[in-house]
């Protein structure tokens, strides 16, 4: 059986809404990314499943594809207030590919139990014949919750 889903987690020393605020910023997702491939952001934060912004993307971070500078917007599709939020992506390819990723948080003793997720399961088989997912390893999500730490303890 092949993995559709990437889910980790850590615990984080910052309160689930200082966690949640960052991840409703645009450019929250551009400072935490360790993929290299979010270059800037454009848009408010979001408050609601609908809400969208745009991500500037430079794909030659991960030197697989050569699709190099482009912008995606990012789609709210789950939102549940300092506890989860979830989105994918629509962008050169349409209609979209059906790719999500998303946070769940836990309030814990030591703050924030986070856990990150990138779910591929609902992806068009044209997709998943092509053999390109998933796009980033488990790692990067690991790598990336990380850097949210860092950002907010």
């Amino acid at each position: 059986m092949t993995t559709e889903r990437f889910e980790v987690q850590r615990q984080v020393a910052a309160s689930p809404a200082t966690v949640f605020a960052l991840l409703c910023d645009p450019r929250g997702h551009v400072t935490i990314d360790s993929s290299g491939m979010l270059q800037s952001a454009d848009g408010d934060p979001v408050r609601q499943v609908g809400d969208e912004f745009v991500v500037h993307m430079d794909r030659e971070s991960l030197n697989d594809i050569p699709m190099g500078k482009y912008d995606v917007t990012v789609i709210i599709t789950k939102f549940e207030q300092d506890a989860l939020i979830e989105w994918m992506i629509s962008g050169t390819v349409q209609p979209p590919i059906m790719h999500v990723y998303g946070y769940r948080l836990e309030p814990s003793e030591t703050g924030t139990l986070v856990t990150t997720y990138y779910d591929w399961s609902q992806i068009r088989q044209e997709f998943r014949e092509r053999g390109v997912f998933p796009i980033i390893p488990e790692s990067a999500l690991r790598a990336t919750l990380g850097i949210l730490a860092r950002t907010v303890e």
